[in-house]
This record gives C-alpha cells, structure tokens and sequence, in this order.
C-alpha cells in the first residue's frame, strides 16, 4: 500500500493524474506480481484498470491459451497444445514430470509455477534516469517557422527548469521533428560545455533547427530531449566577465523560485504568452 491506497485506488489516481497534467488516458493492469500485472494489462480496456485479486490468481489464469503466459513460445505453445494441454488451467493441472518431459527440467518447472499464479518476479526500482524530454505537438500540422520556434522555446525553458530543479546538466541535446506523414529526423549536438541554462539550451535548439532547412515542412511535433546527465557540481563552468550573462543567470534563479511557489507559468517568455 502507498499513501494510504491500495493498487486499484493508486491506479485511479495514477490515471486522473496523468489526464489532467498531459492529456493522456491510461490503461493500467494491477495484480500481486509483474507478471500477473502484464497479463491483467492485456485484459484491459480503455480507460479502466484490470486488477487480479490476491487468492484470484488461478481464476484469473484458469482460461487463458497457454501461448498468453509471457516466456512461451510459439514452440512451446504448440508442444503443449499437441498434448492437450492448450490452455493454463490444464497446464496448472498437469504433473509437474510430464511438463517437465515436454519442455525441460526448468522451463517445466517455472511453467508448473506460472501456470498455478506463483509469480516469483520482483519490482526492479528504475535507475536514475540519464535523460529528460519535453515534447510539443501541436494542434494541427504547422506550417509556420514562428511556431515551430516558439515550441522550441517552451520546451528548452521547460527542460533547462526540470534540470536546474534536480540539481543535473545535459552534455547532449536531442531534437527530433515528426511530420504530418508519420516520419521524424532527428538530430543531436554535443554542447560546447555541460549546462542546464535555458538560454543555451534554446541557442542550440535554434541551430539544430536551423540546421535542418525545412522548407514549408508540415510538421506535427517538435521534442527537445537533454541527455548525458550529470550532477551539476561535477561539471566545470568556463568563467566570462560578462556581465549580461551572469545578469541572465541570476533572473533565472529567481525565475526558478517563483514557479516553485507559485506553478509553472508564473514566469515565461513574452512571445509564449500571447
């Protein structure tokens, strides 16, 4: 249980969440282990979330074709069914020595398992992720480089404050451009030193767009992704007197402390707020 829900409740939050921050419905299956969560995953329909109790398991599993147990094969699932044993209730049924005849001492014996619901796969947490992606599509194919522009824009400001915020730099910058027909080019540029300044993720958003010489391109999204993270006080920083510089990265802190109290679009760009 986590914040006081168990899965089915965190998987309505989990849903809400993800519509209400990105437009985006989920699909979520739920169930005492990954593997029971995949195949409850499969059994979903939109919308909702598909949960195998815990003490359901052979009920949830009992009529399903065996090929629908994730690790067997199209072999497999022909050696079983040439032998009646065509869905996972008969195969939970079956002595473990005749599975284990058919299709080995070990395939045979996590077969037995699996088939009865004993999931014995473990939640593996993710590893800090070593890249971070701001995608903008737009509402229809777009035309107009002024648009494509300010895309680029939003989603530099929005990766520079994401990467400032846990504290990392990029050495790396990703820009992939999907078009109206499905296709994508994508090209990096490997920045001259790591930052996570807005402003030079921009400048070089701008040059890799540029870059590309799109001509009257129908283009259906734009995404910047930063890669090669680093902790930011691993990284050197070249020193400049400039003073409009250091000028711009001061406005930037305090930039920062605004949206994390009052959101996100406390502070944006002018061109982004017409």
């Amino acid at each position: 249980r986590y914040f006081g829900r168990d899965a089915v409740e965190l998987a309505s939050v989990i849903r809400v969440r993800a519509l209400a921050l990105h437009g985006v419905d989920c699909v979520i299956g739920a169930g005492p282990g990954p593997m029971l969560a995949r195949m409850a995953l499969r059994d979903a329909r939109p919308g909702l979330t598909r949960a195998v109790p815990g003490g359901g398991e052979r009920d949830f599993l009992a009529g399903k074709p065996v090929a629908a147990l994730p690790g067997v094969g199209t072999a497999t699932a022909r050696t079983l069914c040439e032998y009646g044993l065509d869905t996972l209730g008969r195969v939970a049924a079956a002595p473990l020595s005749t599975l284990q005849r058919l299709v080995g001492a070990k395939a045979g014996r996590e077969l037995h398992e699996k088939a009865q619901g004993v999931d014995r796969g473990r939640v593996v947490p993710n590893g800090v992720s070593r890249s971070l992606a701001a995608d903008r599509p737009f509402d229809r194919d777009e035309l107009d480089p002024d648009r494509h522009r300010r895309a680029l824009l939003s989603a530099a400001g929005d990766l520079g404050a994401r990467l400032r915020a846990v504290d990392k730099v990029c050495r790396t910058l990703t820009l992939t451009v999907r078009y109206a027909d499905r296709s994508a080019t994508t090209r990096s540029r490997t920045l001259s030193e790591p930052t996570a300044h807005s402003a030079a993720l921009t400048r070089t958003a701008y040059d890799l767009y540029e870059a590309l010489g799109l001509q009257r391109a129908r283009v259906r999204s734009l995404a910047l992704r930063a890669e090669s993270l680093t902790p930011a006080g691993h990284a050197s920083h070249q020193l400049t007197f400039d003073p409009v510089d250091e000028k711009v990265r001061r406005i930037e802190e305090v930039a920062d402390r605004a949206r994390a109290k009052f959101g996100p679009r406390a502070v944006i760009p002018g061109s982004l707020a017409a």
